[in-house]
């Protein structure tokens, strides 16, 4: 008798970090045995954080409706990046989709991640419309009804409620749902519902596992994926509902502002370094408008050379003084000394302005630097910075005490000369 043919590779891997939620993580699988996608079309690995409750057993419960992988790796803190990446690589689809547990999977929604991936020459990072995530705006009810309804059912009763609408559907409006047309269309870019073409996922890198505790690791990859070139797309066919659970938002909130951080400091990024100022002060939806400020100031400002005002705050420096300049422009003077580091917000002008290589150049504001503390023994702030300052100036000057040991900036007001340069 000829031997049976091999099952075909499936088309998409679902990739579900867990841990110690194997209730919730049941419903999670729940939902995805009602998918109307192709027989063995997908596969699902359940990548365990270091659970010790059932999850194990509640994986295996479903081996036989689900084509599954259970990876394992021990508690050692949060580390869901890993968990992603251990996940990914066990996977053997074109198209990954990462969800959270909890997230209850409409019943096409990896047909429809699937057909975004595929459409074209190219892939896209995919966002998929999650409903009832509103942390701080519950939706009366939806746990209980989740627990009794199928997902479909659940839309049918809160699809009109506006408080189970995703958390983004706001800021998506603002640009008539074409992601693309954001500055930052990465910072939408939240694990609980993404999919990405795993050769993309691959040439960045996955989630960088430098990243622990709750938060960011989803949106710095997303970052990563818009350099790369991806197109965002922003889903709401490729539907999910998030479960309610409790939170901890204090310590959410901590790890979030440490994990902006590394961020910051991986990227070196005004866009980066907006988001961790923004984290600071717990403002996430103005990091958009912040960072498109920024870009403003870029164009108002390419023709604005401060090459006089830092040369005048440098004058009479002793030889081998450590210089640092925020808003270097174009053009350095001579009294900058070889070895400095130097910053500004426009790529080009400091491109022009490091081409000798005689200096260190930083494509940043100076909100937060990867600079040491007490590294520098003169810091410069030029008048480059005059229209970020009302914004970012407490934490520019921050930074430059961090890192200088005096402080000296020539920031003119609106209209008015520029101000002899002074220490701080």
């Amino acid at each position: 008798m000829p031997g049976r043919s091999p099952a075909p590779a499936p088309k998409v891997s679902v990739v579900i970090p867990t841990y110690n939620r194997c209730e919730m993580l049941r419903r999670t699988l729940w939902a995805l045995t009602r998918q109307r996608f192709p027989a063995g079309g997908f596969e699902v690995i359940v990548s365990d954080d270091g659970s010790s409750d059932a999850t194990a057993d509640v994986v295996r419960s479903f081996s036989d409706r689900l084509d599954l992988v259970y990876r394992f790796q021990e508690d050692l803190g949060f580390r869901a990046a890993e968990a992603r990446n251990a996940g990914a690589a066990a996977a053997s689809a074109p198209v990954l989709v990462f969800m959270d547990t909890g997230t209850l999977a409409g019943p096409d929604m990896l047909a429809e991640h699937y057909a975004l991936q595929t459409s074209g020459p190219t892939g896209r990072a995919v966002i998929g419309d999650t409903y009832g995530y509103r942390p701080h705006e519950p939706t009366p009810g939806l746990a209980e009804a989740i627990r009794s309804l199928p997902p479909e059912d659940v839309m049918a009763r809160y699809h009109d409620v506006r408080t189970f609408w995703d958390w983004r559907r706001d800021e998506m409006a603002k640009v008539d749902d074409d992601i693309n047309r954001r500055a930052t269309p990465w910072l939408l870019f939240w694990a609980t519902n993404i999919s990405v073409r795993a050769t993309d996922f691959h040439a960045v890198g996955g989630f960088d596992e430098n990243f622990r505790g709750w938060g960011v690791e989803d949106i710095e990859l997303g970052f990563r994926l818009a350099e790369l070139g991806l197109p965002f797309v922003f889903s709401h066919e490729a539907w999910a509902i998030e479960t309610p659970h409790d939170r901890d938002p204090v310590a959410n909130l901590e790890t979030n502002q440490h994990n902006a951080l590394v961020f910051m400091l991986r990227h070196r990024h005004p866009a980066a370094e907006i988001t961790w100022g923004m984290y600071q002060r717990d403002l996430l939806w103005e990091i958009e408008d912040a960072y498109r400020d920024v870009l403003d100031q870029s164009g108002h400002h390419r023709d604005v050379d401060v090459s006089a005002e830092i040369d005048e705050a440098l004058a009479g420096m002793p030889a081998g003084t450590r210089v640092t300049v925020f808003g270097c422009g174009a053009r350095l003077p001579a009294a900058v000394p070889d070895g400095a580091h130097v910053t500004d917000f426009d790529p080009a002008l400091l491109a022009k302005a490091t081409a000798d290589g005689r200096c260190e150049g930083l494509h940043l504001i100076g909100i937060r630097t990867p600079l040491p503390a007490d590294g520098t023994d003169v810091v410069v702030i030029t008048s480059r910075l005059s229209g970020v300052w009302t914004e970012w100036g407490r934490e520019i000057l921050a930074e430059a005490h961090r890192i200088g040991r005096t402080v000296r900036r020539t920031l003119p007001g609106p209209g008015h000369p520029t101000q002899k340069t002074g220490e701080i």
